[in-house]
């Protein structure tokens, strides 16, 4: 059996020009989207509640602490795996 990767990662908004479902200073979880990557864009859960993509500029990676990550996870919608 395949194991799956649980590693989450997270951004954080750090521009939002012509988006208006960003916000600066926010975190956001990072879905998997390699072709995405590949064209440097990332896909992030944003404030409309849909997923979509934008350019990585936009954000910044960060490591949160395993108590902020799980805070963060239940507040949000589950996110089917890809």
């Amino acid at each position: 059996m395949k194991q799956r990767n649980t590693k989450r990662r997270f951004v954080i908004c750090v521009q939002n020009e012509s988006s208006e479902d960003l916000e600066i200073g926010k975190v956001y979880q990072v879905l998997p989207d390699k072709s995405a990557d590949r064209e440097n864009y990332i896909r992030v859960i944003d404030e409309s509640g849909e997923d979509y993509l934008y350019p990585s500029g936009y954000f910044v990676p960060i490591t949160l602490p395993q108590e902020a990550e799980r805070a963060l996870l239940a507040l949000s919608p589950p996110v089917a795996a890809a």
